[in-house]
């Protein structure tokens, strides 16, 4: 009788859970904390992390890693019957791979209205002339997902300000 799949709030939350602990693992590489996995049939068939710079790869992102296992573990690069979970919305590069290997569905944390391409900043993931379109799931755990990013952030700066007040030091011989 009901050919959809039944969306279910209380596994969207769990699932975001695992990419909530892939992008721990990211953050204490000092990588941006972001944290993906990929679900078909209700189980977590990938799982991925920012690594950009760990391996000095702009395009390490969590969901092009977690898409990769993704196809080595379903045996193609076709993923329409699989759900992404992601910590942030996917950005322009991310949101391409999802439509080329036709994720049926993306859940994301936190929204970028900067970069998202998910309907932060431009919603690549169900733009019109596209051959696929994403069902998409935004603000599952945001709050989560947001705090952890900005506390990257806010350490980040931290970092950079007090590399550049010893980097002054120095430089007036107060070694």
């Amino acid at each position: 009788m009901f050919d959809e799949p039944i969306i279910d709030l209380h596994s969207d939350h769990y699932f975001m859970g695992e990419a909530l602990r892939q992008a721990m693992r990211a953050y204490q590489q000092e990588e941006v904390p972001v944290g993906a996995v990929i679900v078909r049939e209700g189980k977590v068939i990938a799982r991925a992390f920012n690594q950009v710079e760990t391996l000095k790869d702009a395009t390490a992102h969590a969901e092009m890693l977690a898409i990769t296992q993704a196809e080595a573990v379903v045996g193609d690069w076709r993923l329409s019957d699989c759900t992404l979970y992601v910590t942030k919305e996917p950005c322009p590069m991310c949101a391409g791979a999802i439509v080329h290997v036709r994720l049926l569905r993306v859940v994301f944390g936190a929204p970028d209205q900067k970069g998202g391409a998910a309907g932060g900043a431009m919603n690549l993931l169900q733009f019109p002339t596209l051959n696929h379109h994403s069902e998409i799931t935004a603000g599952v755990r945001v709050e989560e997902c947001r705090s952890l990013l900005r506390s990257f952030f806010m350490e980040q700066r931290t970092r950079k300000k007090e590399g550049l007040d010893a980097s002054a030091g120095l430089a007036d011989g107060d070694e």
